[in-house]
């Protein structure tokens, strides 16, 4: 512990420099930027900044991808809370209860509870990385496919609490997504599935447009059906609440921030999961679970917390055995590799300088967020202040040109644009959107962990191996609960009446 605390303090020595001061402030003013941008993802944001690292010392490039990574984290909240157009995959479960808080008068609430829930996530994140790298990383490489697959089920648990008490139209959503899974090659035998002779439909549906259209578009497509009744915004909510008010939230933002690392160590895991995870227990331990998905402050700090905790988790497999546990990760792995470095156990030992001012890079970038957040909400928020004509066209190309961007090509835009429309029929007929999101990411790592664990160890890997069996029985448990507890309480309401 005490090695620790040393070479953490000589990794402030190198953060407080002015050149490092100057990039890691750069870099999360860059990641913010690029994160509300709808179709820029952390891994896209990196990259972009990535040849600028080509000439500078190791540390302060990955000072510089730091900042970013960390920054378009929190960055795709904005959009999500302002106009349901999530910046980024994860930022997707932000946008369900922070959009709602928006649109009846509380946006000051969505901003600052998204603000400090991503800053302190941020920070759980980053002291897990410090104290237990190396042993969580030893824990994530012994899992089996079998043990990724019932995480993925678990994971899939979630619906049962997405559709309160429509839970039936949010299985029938979450379906629906899984069946979008197994459009394009079969992941082992490369068999074509439903591709109908389309070359564009191999490798299936990009997951960015996809969202950007059932949120974004979906939305837009439903106000313009009720544009007469347009909803306008409280202008007297743009104020950012008192520091007392998010006391209410920090048991969710602790909870959301354990969860979130150590999700986001299990590499192809990622934010979104984590963030989809944690919100759900959340509402299993919230005292209103009702409000869910209506506007709840829980939510938000749930699934921002989560988030960005995740980023934390992501690099301990990276550090500590040079394995990436995400996509924004392969892209700082490869930053390292540029500059002769291979990262893992003898990089603690041979290079503690880099390790710990990596570490005391990801505080600063923390604090950076929350100045930025603070100083920029006031000009964030006035985006609502736009007229509906104007506002509405904005979302509209700020969805083609994120969509366009995924793979500089028409194809993307023509996802989104049929992700709109199905995301516009489901709100109209009361079908929640989020269980195709929930679907989609994480169908595909399930078909794979199921086959992988077929082929290694046969059936008998699903209930022979205990950490498999306990979060099997636990997703049953997650599903069943809610189902008896619905009926229980209404026989009790039967009996009082009788």
């Amino acid at each position: 512990m005490i090695d620790i605390l040393v070479n953490l303090g000589g990794g402030f020595e190198i953060m407080f420099t002015p050149m490092a001061i100057l990039l890691c402030l750069l870099g999360v003013f860059a990641g913010i930027t690029f994160g509300a941008i709808p179709g820029i993802s952390p891994s896209m944001a990196v990259a972009l900044l990535l040849p600028m690292t080509f000439r500078l010392e190791p540390i302060l490039g990955m000072v510089l991808l730091l900042g970013a990574y960390k920054g378009a984290n929190y960055g795709g909240s904005v959009s999500a809370v302002l106009i349901n157009t999530p910046g980024t995959p994860s930022a997707a479960v932000t946008a369900f209860d922070g959009y709602p808080m928006a649109k009846s008068g509380r946006v000051g609430e969505a901003m600052g509870v998204s603000l400090y829930a991503s800053v302190i996530g941020g920070i759980i994140g980053t002291v897990v990385l410090i104290l237990f790298a190396a042993p969580l990383a030893r824990v994530a490489l012994r899992f089996w496919p079998s043990e990724y697959f019932a995480l993925t089920v678990l994971g899939l648990t979630t619906v049962a609490t997405m559709g309160g008490k429509h839970w039936q139209k949010a299985l029938v959503a979450v379906v629906f997504g899984l069946l979008l899974n197994t459009v394009g090659m079969e992941p082992f035998a490369g068999t074509r599935r439903f591709t109908f002779g389309e070359v564009r439909l191999f490798e299936g549906f990009s997951i960015v447009p996809a969202i950007i259209g059932l949120f974004a578009l979906g939305e837009l497509f439903y106000n313009l059906e009720h544009y007469s009744k347009g909803e306008k915004f409280d202008k007297l909510a743009y104020k950012l609440p008192k520091l007392s008010y998010y006391l209410t939230v920090w048991k969710n933002i602790t909870r959301a921030g354990i969860l979130g690392t150590i999700i986001g160590i299990f590499p192809g895991a990622g934010g979104t999961i984590a963030a989809f995870i944690s919100y759900d227990v959340e509402k299993r331990f919230s005292k209103k679970p009702d409000e869910f998905g209506k506007g709840s402050p829980e939510g938000v700090a749930a699934a921002e917390s989560s988030n960005s905790s995740s980023a934390g988790g992501a690099l301990v497999p990276l550090l500590a055995l040079g394995i990436p546990g995400s996509a924004t990760a392969a892209v700082l792995l490869s930053s390292l590799l540029v500059h002769g470095l291979n990262p893992g156990p003898e990089m603690f030992v041979d290079e503690p300088e880099l390790v710990y001012g990596m570490f005391a890079s990801m505080f600063m970038a923390n604090a950076f967020i929350l100045v930025v957040g603070l100083l920029g909400a006031q000009l964030f928020v006035r985006v609502t202040d736009l007229s509906k004509k104007l506002l509405y066209p904005l979302i509209f190309v700020f969805a083609i040109v994120g969509s366009y961007a995924v793979t500089n090509s028409m194809y993307p835009v023509v996802v989104c644009l049929a992700f709109g429309v199905v995301g516009w029929i489901f709100r109209r007929y009361g079908f929640p959107t989020a269980p195709i999101v929930l679907g989609i990411v994480l169908g595909r790592l399930a078909e794979m962990s199921f086959r992988q664990a077929l082929m290694i160890g046969g059936i008998e890997s699903f209930y022979q191996r205990p950490l498999t069996l306990i979060m099997l029985l636990t997703a049953i448990a997650a599903v069943v609960y809610p189902i008896v507890k619905k009926r229980i309480t209404g026989r009790a309401a039967i009996g009082r009446e009788d």
